[in-house]
């Protein structure tokens, strides 16, 4: 694809292309980073970006800027194709999808997956080998499904979706339009709900249901229990990284981000665009404002209040937790003049008391 071809697509969507300089209208056959990019491939660089130094080197083909006079006469001077954007990494990413295209499975059902009589399957559907899918669940149209998965009886498959290898969805999803679940996340696994007895460990039967509205994504090994009743549910549009767990009766708002290992203990609650760093944990029933932010390994076990950016464990304020950071090194210096301090008071005190006895 032509770069001037590219621009043309790129200047339909979302990014903002603002002004381009064609050049030499190289050939693109892909994409690289500033370092490595060759004459045939795209690149592209944010504002403030530490790899403005890259651009005088390169060997990249055309690259995405930000609308700043230096990098549009810098990106000149090297005589490469540009494109100024309000969002060059946005404008990179619809780029992406044109020079590499999703490949999409043709429809139809291959001979080894096992499917009920029961099953509604839409018009477009692409089912692979291997795949077992239960009684009275529905598939969407255009939905493609991956070798080896799983989904029990009971599901509810929307339109275009797309379920990749040895995803598991249990009985009881409800799985919105445009979802994705990548290879061996768990859908609707039964939560960890037990009672204790005189005798052990009494199993609370999980009869809920797990809920993604539209647009979700769940990464590779994750997991979303379903509760003993009422349903787990993850807002429209949110975003779950690999190995990230979400309790049972969890609820997150529409557009939340969950990086990977995230923990959410049940009945947790998560307001809309709420982001939670790698490792964060959530404690059961605490409750996060809208667009709170988590940073990694923080421990949430409360309430966060709406736009509070937390950190540590457990969470406190971001700027609190960055001056207790900068404390604790001091720690070891600050006990040792304490002690110092106390050696020099106790005889004053010592003598007080004796002068205060004599009289």
């Amino acid at each position: 694809m032509r770069f001037s071809e590219l621009i043309a697509i790129l200047e339909q969507g979302e990014s903002g292309v603002l002004k381009v300089s064609a050049g030499q209208d190289p050939e693109l056959r892909g994409a690289a980073s500033l370092e490595c990019a060759q004459a045939d491939q795209l690149s592209f660089l944010e504002q403030g970006n530490a790899l403005v130094a890259s651009l005088e080197t390169s060997g990249v083909g055309a690259v995405l800027i930000p609308d700043q006079e230096e990098l549009k006469a810098l990106a000149e001077h090297r005589k490469l194709s540009w494109a100024a954007c309000r969002d060059p990494r946005l404008a990179f990413a619809e780029a992406l999808e044109q020079l590499h295209p999703r490949p999409i499975p043709n429809a139809g059902i291959h001979p080894s997956a096992v499917i009920s009589d029961r099953v509604q399957i839409g018009a477009g559907v692409s089912v692979s080998a291997n795949v077992t899918i239960g009684d009275d669940t529905r598939i969407g149209a255009q939905t493609v499904i991956h070798p080896g998965v799983v989904i029990y009886g009971n599901v509810d498959i929307g339109e275009g979706c797309e379920l990749h290898a040895n995803a598991v969805l249990h009985p009881g999803c409800r799985i919105g339009r445009g979802c994705v679940v990548h290879s061996n996340a768990v859908v609707g696994s039964e939560g960890f709900g037990f009672v204790p007895t005189a005798k052990g460990w009494r199993k609370m039967p999980q009869t809920g249901l797990v809920v993604l509205e539209d647009g979700v994504e769940i990464g590779c090994g994750s997991t979303i229990d379903r509760p003993s009743v009422g349903e787990t549910r993850i807002g429209a549009g949110s975003k779950v990284d690999n190995l990230v767990q979400i309790g049972h009766g969890v609820v997150t708002g529409r557009g939340c981000a969950l990086a990977s290992q995230v923990g959410i203990a049940g009945g947790a609650r998560l307001g809309d665009g709420v982001i939670l760093a790698g490792q964060v944990g959530v404690a059961n029933r605490a409750v996060i404002g809208d667009r709170a932010i988590a940073s990694s390994k923080s421990g949430i076990h409360g309430e966060i209040a709406s736009g509070e950016v937390v950190s540590g464990y457990p969470a406190i304020p971001n700027r609190l937790w960055l001056r207790c950071s900068a404390a604790f090194s001091k720690l070891p210096e600050m006990t040792k003049q304490l002690r110092q301090l106390q050696r020099q008071v106790e005889p004053a005190v010592s003598g007080s008391e004796g002068s205060e006895t004599a009289q």
